[in-house]
């Protein structure tokens, strides 16, 4: 299936951030911990299902656009 997601983000409370952080700079350091983990990109691969033979099929594509992309370099 899909692999877990562990992050551990504190609630954004007065006093909690790092030395004399404002609020906008533990904001930005939420938001990129959430990106580096993934979350956002995992929530929106769910959002809609796809069956498995369309993910192999988009993945085969990938791969061959990719390989594509090399030999044009090679060149």
């Amino acid at each position: 299936m899909s692999k877990a997601i562990n992050i551990s983000v504190t609630p954004l409370r007065k006093g909690r951030g790092k030395g004399n952080d404002t609020d906008e700079r533990m904001i930005r350091r939420f938001t990129r911990k959430v990106k580096k983990a993934g979350i956002l990109d995992e929530v929106k691969k769910r959002r809609h299902f796809k069956k498995p033979s369309q993910v192999k099929r988009e993945a085969a594509a990938r791969r061959k656009r990719e390989l594509a992309k090399l030999e044009r370099k090679k060149k």
